[in-house]
């Protein structure tokens, strides 16, 4: 691949990997009902309501799980995939290696919002620990279903909260032994 190539694909993943972000970002707060008039909420859904809208229209919610969100993630996933596939001269993928890849690189993005979302979180309880800053408090809003059930099994020790720590750890685990596993049995099992 050539270096225009290189760089074209650089730069489409990483628009890509922010804007499926954006996407997912809404559907976790949606899942965890985060304050909708928080203004990075906001933000959230005029960045995503043009290509989500139309989507809506034909996929509805269910038990409260939007649906309409997470297959603009996986289309826009697949969409990534093949171009990037197609630009390095690769050829095309078979279809459920692509859908199931596809959903594997969802997995990690969830996985990657919830990591630094937790430590930017643990930062800024050391730099400001009473801010009520609206990145913060939604921040706030999207780790507690994370890091409440660590909180029932390891109670604060000292006035010492580890839950952060020990949700990071999990993350990590499933960040680089869990999901790496599962990418690679996908890829045998469809390639």
């Amino acid at each position: 691949m050539n270096l225009l190539a290189e760089i074209s694909v650089f730069v489409l993943q990483t628009i890509s990997y922010l804007y499926i972000m954006i996407v997912l970002l809404r559907f976790l707060f949606q899942l965890v009902r985060a304050d909708f008039y928080n203004p990075l909420s906001q933000a959230v859904v005029k960045l995503t309501n043009p290509l989500l809208l139309p989507i809506r229209k034909v996929v509805p919610g269910v038990f409260g799980i939007d649906l309409a969100c997470l297959l603009l993630a996986l289309v826009l996933q697949c969409l990534v995939f093949i171009v990037i596939t197609l630009m390095s001269g690769q050829g095309m993928v078979p279809p459920l290696l692509l859908i199931f890849y596809s959903l594997i690189r969802l997995l990690a993005v969830v996985v990657d919002i919830y990591f630094w979302g937790l430590l930017i979180m643990v930062i800024a309880s050391w730099v400001a620990p009473q801010s009520y800053h609206p990145a913060l408090l939604l921040l706030r809003q999207l780790m507690e279903p994370l890091l409440m059930p660590i909180r029932r099994l390891l109670p604060p020790m000292g006035g010492l909260d580890f839950s952060p720590l020990i949700g990071g750890m999990l993350l990590f685990i499933a960040k680089n032994m869990l999901l790496p596993a599962l990418t690679l049995s996908v890829v045998r099992t469809f390639g």
